[in-house]
């Protein structure tokens, strides 16, 4: 398992122009090559590399969760992304998401809470204080990012609300927005898309409130302005654009548990050892890597197992898969 860093610059110096112009100016055409579909996944339009741009987030670097891996582009970040709501090709997000309304935005969080909240965006930036953290993430299609996220541990906001002993589970709801959202009209999920954690794994301090990227604030197409980050467990399971945080006694039937309960179990957690119905999860490419690099093993729980792997003790993990 790759380390965790001690020491490490902020997002803004990770990867200079400098440095990645010159090293990964040949890597454009094959992110976006035929190629990449036989691959299993759908590529995203190229686009030029940039800067980092938007709104500066401030956050304190992590000595803690983040990963010493190689973090991807900028480009990468933000031209290839899961956000079915705005269509299902890994470009969509970018070119549709944009036309989201970020402002107000409100979350609630409710249910079985003794203090039910409903707090503005503004008072959920500056609810906790804001770290930096490396993590690589993993979607089911076999590919992976290492992304430099900014947020703070979703368990600050859950204590705030004080959740009862009635509080076994945590469902996350995201805008619903048909007049903007191309992806809602195809009927692919039952509307607004909703995910799932156990209790103990909300509360795990790995889990991420997120609020930026690339020390900047979230784009839309990744999840502005909230999400949930959760990097032991497969992509699916980091829900965007949050807008509800509702706890409650029973497990709840997400989003794609509804729409393929064969593929998408509950738990989501990475195993190598069991294959998806459509395609091995024993081997990944890490996005920006180029379609003729050699393709690197999934680790499981993603390379977080000394973290994590304690709260599925005794659990059959190809059963709740």
């Amino acid at each position: 398992m790759h380390g965790f860093r001690k020491n490490y610059p902020v997002a803004s110096e990770i990867t200079p122009e400098s440095v990645w112009q010159s090293r990964r100016q040949w890597l454009r055409a094959a992110v976006s090559a035929p190629a990449l579909l036989a691959a299993g996944a759908a590529s995203a339009k190229a686009a030029p590399d940039t800067e980092p741009f938007g709104p500066k987030l401030a956050a304190t670097p992590s000595q803690r969760w983040s990963t010493d891996e190689t973090v991807n582009r900028w480009s990468d970040i933000t031209t290839y992304n899961n956000f079915y709501e705005f269509g299902t090709g890994k470009g969509d997000p970018a070119e549709n998401a944009g036309r989201m309304q970020l402002t107000p935005w409100a979350v609630q969080v409710d249910g079985a809470v003794r203090k039910p909240l409903t707090l503005d965006i503004d008072a959920l930036r500056h609810l906790a204080p804001m770290e930096e953290r490396i993590y690589r993430l993993r979607c089911v299609e076999a590919w992976s990012m290492v992304i430099p996220w900014i947020g703070y541990s979703l368990s600050h906001l859950l204590k705030k609300a004080e959740p009862t002993e009635e509080a076994r589970y945590v469902v996350f709801t995201t805008v619903l927005q048909p007049d903007v959202m191309p992806g809602v009209r195809q009927g692919i999920l039952n509307w607004p898309y909703t995910e799932g954690l156990r209790m103990d794994e909300a509360m795990h301090p790995l889990t991420l409130l997120t609020f930026g990227v690339y020390g900047r604030e979230l784009p839309a197409q990744n999840g502005a302005p909230m999400r949930v980050i959760i990097p032991w467990k497969y992509g699916f399971k980091s829900a965007k654009s949050l807008v509800r945080i509702h706890l409650q006694s029973t497990p709840p039937l997400t989003a794609w548990m509804q729409a393929a309960p064969q593929e998408y179990g509950f738990y989501a957690n990475v195993n190598p050892a069991v294959p998806h119905p459509r395609w091995s999860q024993e081997t990944e490419r890490r996005i920006g890597s180029g379609f003729f690099a050699s393709r690197i093993p999934t680790q499981p729980f993603n390379g977080y197992a000394s973290e994590v792997a304690s709260l599925y003790k005794g659990m059959d993990l190809r059963r709740n898969f």
